[in-house]
């Protein structure tokens, strides 16, 4: 009778023989690999080359590139957008995904937009033309900040799932990009006055300071996350979406200027939106409580 001391004693043995006897028939003992599966590391992976394309893009600027530089931040967008979703999608959410992507987006729309813009027209404006890009840069910190710790709040109502405190990350580095998505659609079109235009400090200068109390402030935005579309509005907006895709293969300058515009354009509707569903959650409670035993 073998007690458990003598069958743990026994297991070595017995594998030591099977390892022999593997090895007498020509077959090699397979090992067991420990770590992450590849599934979770593909949401890492992406996160890594967002990263990159952020990084690309200030080299871009460096060489005064700047069509590549816009080209390769708005790599980092679509990115961005996939990253998260995949890893959901996977179920490969870890702790260090989420603290990795947010410093990648500190990168990439945070340093990587205002010194594209510094390069774009700042460098030369003066000593305080600099005070502009680290305002947009600490501002953009101090917004990821305040969605990392948000994560934890569980208090939070359920209308306000589908909204944003402040404009996001990759939106912010898309609106202050304006000047540079107008100015190389100037120069497609050989424009001289509008190309001059976007290449005034001054126009950079704004652009980075309105964005950057946009990212701090606490502007409701919509999050599209889940937001639902009407049946009756589902067709044009396939439509809609089909034509803005063409015209942005045609014309992408013209066309992601025209995206910023209209970004811009419809955060009053989100407040509205936002401000409007709360009305609703406070009657319902008033409600609520008013009512009999």
């Amino acid at each position: 009778m073998t007690t458990p001391e003598t069958a743990d004693i026994s297991r070595p043995a017995r594998r030591r023989r099977i390892r022999r006897r593997l090895r007498r028939m020509g077959r090699t003992p397979r090992t067991r690999v420990r770590g992450p599966s590849f599934n979770r590391l593909i949401p890492n992976i992406l996160t890594m080359l967002g990263l990159c394309a952020g990084l690309s893009g200030m080299r871009f600027a460096l060489e005064h590139r700047f069509a590549h530089a816009a080209v390769a931040l708005l790599i980092a967008a679509c990115i961005d957008g996939l990253d998260g979703r995949i890893a959901r999608l996977l179920r490969g959410t870890t702790r260090f995904g989420a603290e990795f992507d947010s410093l990648s987006d500190f990168v990439c729309f945070g340093v990587a937009p205002s010194f594209v813009l510094l390069m774009w027209c700042l460098e030369d404006a003066g000593r305080y033309a600099f005070v502009p890009c680290i305002m947009f840069t600490v501002c953009m910190a101090l917004r990821l900040a305040r969605f990392n710790a948000s994560l934890d709040d569980d208090d939070k109502p359920d209308y306000s799932a589908n909204f944003f405190t402040g404009v996001p990350a990759p939106a912010g580095a898309g609106i202050v990009l304006f000047p540079v998505f107008l100015g190389l659609e100037a120069d497609r079109m050989h424009a001289e006055g509008l190309s001059a235009f976007a290449r005034e400090p001054i126009v950079s200068a704004i652009c980075l300071i309105l964005t950057a109390l946009l990212l701090v402030s606490t502007l409701p935005v919509w999050s599209f996350k889940n937001f639902k579309v009407p049946a009756r509005y589902v067709l044009p907006l396939m439509l809609g979406t089909g034509l803005y895709a063409a015209v942005l293969v045609a014309d992408p300058w013209g066309a992601l200027a025209a995206a910023g515009l209209f970004y811009v354009a419809i955060l009053p509707f989100s407040r509205r939106s936002y401000h409007r569903l709360r009305k609703a959650a406070e009657d319902m409670s008033e409600t609520v409580d008013e009512e009999p035993a």
